[in-house]
């Protein structure tokens, strides 16, 4: 666990000394080679926990959610070199360490095997990430944007502070594998349904839940890039990743606690598909398919199914990678265009062919076209459902529709119609997109061949 955890911690000095020349070079190379490293985590084993230190341990469960967190620290880097070109060293450093700053934070929100270290990490990811989207952003609507998922995710976390040291008092112990062999403490009385409802808040208004999924779009619009692949591929996965973890603890939860938020998540991914047919921004419209992917997310793990379980975990890594292409893709289009609006962005496909190769790929994926992961996870999802009530199909099957028409909307929009008359020359794609691409999609064309690495079952 040290051995990524550590020189993790030194790429600060590594983002704070190096050469201007050598900066990029050093710090994306030295964050690739820790990504590779972090690999082996994938490796099947038969112990319920692997790395296991004193506070830190790696299951099935967290070992590809780590996986990813690493894998996309060069990503980001990659991706935002463009739009910091003609900011001063100084500047470039400080972003960079930002980057840097929130990934020990999130490797220890995931391998955490206490839950009071867990909620630490949980909390310390949140100041980063404002720091990027308020100093960052494009526009001077951020500063809201940045109060809004302040003051979102705080009101939602105090509560389970107190739940978490309420259990504490109960058992005595917060560690997740002693806590998984007491008894159930949380009864049925008036005390544990608030208290199991305290825990599942955070991270509902993590996950998103809709309904509580308006500090989300807001974010996303207004961060840079790297802010957005930040939230859309991992701070929204600590909300799925909370849920598992801590309904795992809270068996048997009270059938009353269930459906609200099933029927919420089920009902947002029907609504935050619709909404998406009607976005004219396309940051916000890829921030809304994210709510309503995170949806079957929350659906899936409150019905505590192996099944279901497995699917979850698979659509938060895939839905992981494709989100953040997808705000990658948008992002080259506002570096060329300086629009968001699709309406001015339309018809780029005669001009960046190749660009949009990567864009019909990326709506592929995020419509689950097989042979993607995406598809495995929504049928695996699907058919949990299905087999708790066969009603919840009905549901289902529309956000599946609506999914791939949004999908397919976006697609036409950008890349198909009438160029606007108002771009007259544009940058050609570079290497570095290209690669950037070709990281983000390769993880999950190679994954298909072996799924069982994130289905989050133990092998």
């Amino acid at each position: 666990m040290l051995k990524i955890i550590l020189p993790t911690i030194m790429l600060l000095p590594v983002a704070l000394l190096s050469p201007p020349k050598f900066l990029w070079t050093n710090t994306t190379s030295y964050s690739l080679l820790i990504a590779s490293l972090s690999l082996q985590w994938l490796a099947p084993t038969y112990y319920p926990y692997k790395n296991l230190t004193q506070w830190t341990g790696i299951d099935q469960i967290s070992s590809p959610l780590l996986v990813l967190s690493c894998w996309l620290l060069p990503l980001m880097m990659m991706a935002s070199q463009n739009h910091l070109q003609h900011e001063p060293m100084t500047r470039k450093r400080i972003f960079i360490t930002t980057l840097i700053t929130i990934q020990p934070f999130i490797i220890l929100a995931f391998s955490t095997t206490e839950l009071m270290l867990f909620y630490i990490s949980f909390e310390a990811t949140l100041i980063p990430t404002l720091i990027l989207i308020t100093r960052w952003g494009n526009q001077p609507e951020r500063l809201s944007a940045g109060i809004y998922l302040l003051f979102y995710t705080l009101i939602s976390s105090l509560p389970l502070l107190v739940a978490i040291l309420h259990l504490h008092t109960q058992t005595g112990t917060l560690h997740l594998m002693l806590l998984g062999l007491t008894h159930p403490i949380l009864t049925t009385s008036w005390t544990s349904l608030l208290s199991s409802l305290a825990l599942l808040m955070a991270f509902m208004v993590k996950a998103p839940l809709y309904g509580l999924h308006l500090w989300l779009p807001k974010a996303h619009v207004e961060a840079p890039i790297a802010g957005s692949m930040l939230l859309a591929a991992l701070l929204l996965k600590l909300g799925g990743y909370g849920i598992m973890r801590l309904t795992m603890l809270m068996a048997p939860i009270s059938n009353n606690l269930h459906y609200p938020f099933l029927t919420l998540a089920l009902w947002g991914a029907l609504m935050t598909s619709s909404i998406c047919l009607r976005q004219t921004d396309l940051k916000s419209l890829i921030a809304y398919s994210s709510v309503s992917h995170m949806g079957l997310v929350i659906a899936a793990s409150m019905i505590q199914t192996h099944w279901s379980f497995s699917g979850a975990m698979i659509l938060m890594i895939s839905h992981g990678l494709t989100s953040s292409m997808l705000f990658c893709l948008a992002n080259t289009n506002y570096e060329r265009t300086h629009s968001r609006i699709l309406l001015l962005t339309r018809g780029l496909q005669p001009l960046l062919p190749l660009m949009a190769t990567w864009w019909l790929l990326a709506n592929l994926t995020n419509m689950a076209l097989p042979p993607t992961t995406n598809l495995m996870a929504e049928l695996t999802i699907m058919i949990a459902l299905f087999n708790w009530s066969t009603f919840t199909i009905i549901l289902t099957g529309l956000a599946t529709l609506l999914t791939a028409s949004y999908t397919l909307f976006m697609l036409l929009m950008t890349q198909r119609g009438v160029l606007p008359t108002h771009i007259t020359s544009i940058q050609n794609s570079n290497t570095r997109e290209h690669l950037l691409m070709t990281l983000h999609i390769l993880p999950l064309l190679l994954l298909i061949l072996k799924p069982e690495l994130i289905s989050g079952i133990p092998s």
